[in-house]
C-alpha cells in the first residue's frame, strides 16, 4: 500500500501502547503508518462509573465517528471495550495475539484484610464488583476512574482503600505491575479481555486485506465465542457478565458467568467442545444461563437502570409488581409502621352491641389480645372490602360495610339500632367518622387498638406520581418530601384523596379501594 495508514487511537498511555503494537506489525509488513490520537468520551467524563453513563461503546464511539468521517483509516481498541454489534459500515479487521486475560488485584498494603469482615475495594467495573461481592459479601466497593496510571496513583494516595482491581494485560503492557499485585484466577474476565482489536470501514477492501495478515486466528476464535455469549445474553457494560474461552489439546474450553449487580445471585456455565465443532458453543452456553434464571436476572438488571417514576407508600407483593405497565418503573416501601396495643379484658367483658372497625390492623389487634370466641359483638360495621372479608373469616358476620368512613357514618345515623358505638381505632384515627356520629347524638367509645408510626423515605427526583392508601400515608410522605407541581397523587379512596388535596394539585381516586385498583389507575395514566 503506497499511502500512509492513519491509525486512530485514544490518547491514554495504554491505548497508545496498543496502537504502537499494531503499527509495529504493519510496518514490519512494509506499510507506512502514522498515529492519530483522539480523546474519547470515556476519558473525559470521570465523575461517574462507566455503567451509569448509559451508552455502550463509550471508548469507541469517538474513533468510529473519526473513521466514518475519513479522518483515520483504522481504529485500535481494547476488545473488551468494543460493543458486540459494531456501527453500520464498520467491521472487525484484525485481532492481535492475546495477552494476559486475568483481572489483577493490587493491594495498598498487605492482603491480611482478606481474612477479615471489613474492607474497601476500588473498581468501576460492574462485573468485577459483582464477582467480588459474591465472594466477599461484607466488603464495600467504591468507584475509581481514570486511566491505568491515574488509578494506580489514586490507590497509592488513598488512606482508606485496601486494594483496587485492574486488567492484568494493561499493567503488563505498561510494565507498571506493582509487587503487591496478584492475579484473580477465580474471577471470570470480561469477554475479549486482554485482546487488541482493529476496526476498519467495511467498504475498504484493501485495508481489510492488509489487516487480515496480522490477525491471530486462535485469539479470534476464542474472543468471538465470548462476545457471542455476551451478545446472546443482551449484555454490555451495564451487565455483570464474564466469559473466557481458550484452546487446549485441540479443544475449546469455555466458562461464563452472569451475576446480579450486588453479587447475591450468580449463574455459571462451563463446557468443552472439540475445535471445529465449537460453532454452537456460545449459543448453547447462553441458553443454559437463560434457562437457569438468566432471563429474569437480565430483565431485573435492565429495569434497575431505569429511573423510578412511581412510588408506593405501601410495599408491593411480587404478584402486584407484575401488574404494572411496561412504562412504569416503580419502587415501594411501607411509610406506616403499626404497633399493636394491649387491650384490657375488662373493655370486652360484656357483649358489645355496635362495633366499628375501619382497618385490618384493628382486626389483628383484637385477635392478638383475644380469641374469636371472646369477641362477643352483636353488630359489626366495617370500612373496606378487605377489612370486611378479614372480619368475616376470623371473627364473625359483618352487619354492614361501606367503602369509606363518611358513608359508613351516614349509614349508621340512618339505620343503626341504639345510640352508642365502640370504635376500635389507631392513635391517628380518622376524625370524620366520630365527628359525624357525635354531631348526630351517637356516643362514640374509642378504644385505641394500635398505634400508627410515620416511617417515610425521601424519594427520587424522577418520581412523577405517588400511591397513597390512607390519610396517614399522605402525612408520613410529607414529613420527608416536597410535593412538586407536576406530581400526581394516586389514592385508594375519597378519604385519602381528601388529605392528598391539601398538598397535590392533581389527585386521582381508584374505582374500588384495593391496591390493584390503584395500580390500574397508574397504568391508565401511562397508556
Amino acid at each position: 500500500m503506497s499511502k500512509t495508514i492513519r491509525i486512530g487511537t485514544r490518547d491514554s498511555e495504554l491505548a497508545l501502547y496498543q496502537a504502537r503494537a499494531v503499527r509495529q506489525q504493519l510496518e514490519h509488513l512494509g506499510h507506512k503508518t502514522i498515529l492519530v490520537p483522539i480523546k474519547s468520551t470515556g476519558d473525559i467524563v470521570l465523575d461517574k462509573p462507566l455503567y451509569e453513563l448509559g451508552i455502550t461503546g463509550i471508548f469507541t464511539r469517538t474513533l468510529d465517528i473519526a473513521m466514518l468521517n475519513g479522518d483515520i483509516d483504522i481504529a485500535v481498541h481494547s476488545l473488551k471495550d468494543v460493543p458486540t454489534v459494531l456501527p453500520k459500515g464498520i467491521v472487525q479487521g484484525a485481532v492481535m495475539k492475546r495477552g494476559n486475560v486475568r483481572d489483577t488485584i493490587v493491594f495498598s498494603g498487605t492482603e491480611e484484610f482478606l481474612g477479615g469482615r471489613e474492607a474497601i475495594i476500588a473498581t468501576s467495573s460492574l462485573r468485577r464488583k459483582a464477582q467480588w461481592l459474591n465472594r466477599y459479601p461484607t466488603h464495600t466497593i467504591e468507584d475509581i476512574r481514570g486511566n491505568v496510571v491515574t488509578r494506580l496513583e489514586k490507590l497509592e494516595n488513598s488512606e482508606h482503600w485496601n486494594a483496587a482491581i485492574f486488567a492484568a494485560a494493561g499493567l503488563g503492557r505498561l510494565d507498571i505491575r506493582p509487587e503487591t499485585a496478584d492475579n484473580l484466577d477465580w474471577m471470570v474476565p470480561a469477554p475479549g479481555q486482554g485482546a487488541i482489536m482493529t476496526a476498519v470501514l467495511e467498504e475498504d477492501e484493501e485495508m481489510r486485506a492488509i489487516l487480515a495478515e496480522i490477525n491471530d486466528e486462535e485469539t479470534q476464535i476464542c474472543v468471538q465465542i465470548e462476545r457471542e455469549f455476551l451478545n446472546r445474553l443482551e449484555g454490555g457494560c451495564t451487565a455483570p457478565i464474564g466469559a473466557l474461552a481458550y484452546i487446549k489439546d485441540e479443544e475449546i474450553n469455555f466458562e461464563g458467568v452472569l451475576l446480579s449487580p450486588n453479587g447475591t445471585k450468580k449463574i455459571t456455565v462451563e463446557r468443552v467442545k472439540p475445535l471445529g465443532e465449537h460453532f454452537d458453543l456460545a449459543e448453547w452456553c447462553a441458553n443454559y444461563v437463560i434457562d437457569k434464571g438468566g432471563k429474569r436476572l437480565m430483565d431485573n438488571i435492565k429495569q434497575s437502570y431505569k429511573k423510578t417514576n412511581i412510588y408506593s407508600t405501601k410495599s408491593f407483593t411480587e404478584a402486584q409488581k407484575l401488574l404494572f405497565h411496561e412504562k412504569v418503573v416503580s419502587e415501594s416501601s411501607d411509610f406506616i409502621k403499626i404497633s399493636l396495643n394491649r387491650i384490657a379484658p375488662r373493655l370486652l367483658k360484656n357483649e358489645i352491641e355496635n362495633v366499628v372497625i375501619t382497618s385490618k390492623n384493628a382486626v389483628e389487634a383484637l385477635l392478638t389480645n383475644f380469641s374469636a370466641i371472646e369477641l362477643q359483638f352483636k353488630n359489626i360495621y366495617c370500612v373496606g372490602r378487605r377489612t370486611k372479608r378479614m372480619v368475616e373469616k376470623r371473627i364473625g358476620e359483618v352487619t354492614h360495610s361501606e367503602n369509606n368512613a363518611k358513608k359508613l357514618a351516614e349509614y349508621l345515623i340512618e339505620f343503626m339500632d341504639g345510640s352508642e358505638v365502640t370504635y376500635f381505632c389507631s392513635d391517628l384515627r380518622l376524625d370524620e367518622l366520630p365527628t359525624i356520629l357525635k354531631e348526630n347524638n351517637i356516643e362514640v367509645k374509642e378504644i385505641e387498638a394500635y398505634q400508627t408510626k410515620f416511617d417515610s423515605l425521601e424519594i427520587a427526583d424522577s418520581v412523577e406520581g405517588v400511591m397513597f392508601y390512607s390519610p396517614s400515608t399522605v402525612k408520613s410522605f410529607k414529613q420527608e418530601n416536597t410535593v412538586e407541581d407536576n406530581m400526581i397523587a394516586f389514592c385508594i379512596g375519597e378519604t385519602t384523596a381528601k388529605e392528598a388535596e391539601h398538598y397535590f394539585k392533581e389527585v386521582r381516586v381508584a374505582k374500588v379501594p384495593t391496591v390493584e385498583s390503584v395500580i390500574e389507575l397508574v397504568n391508565n395514566h401511562y397508556v
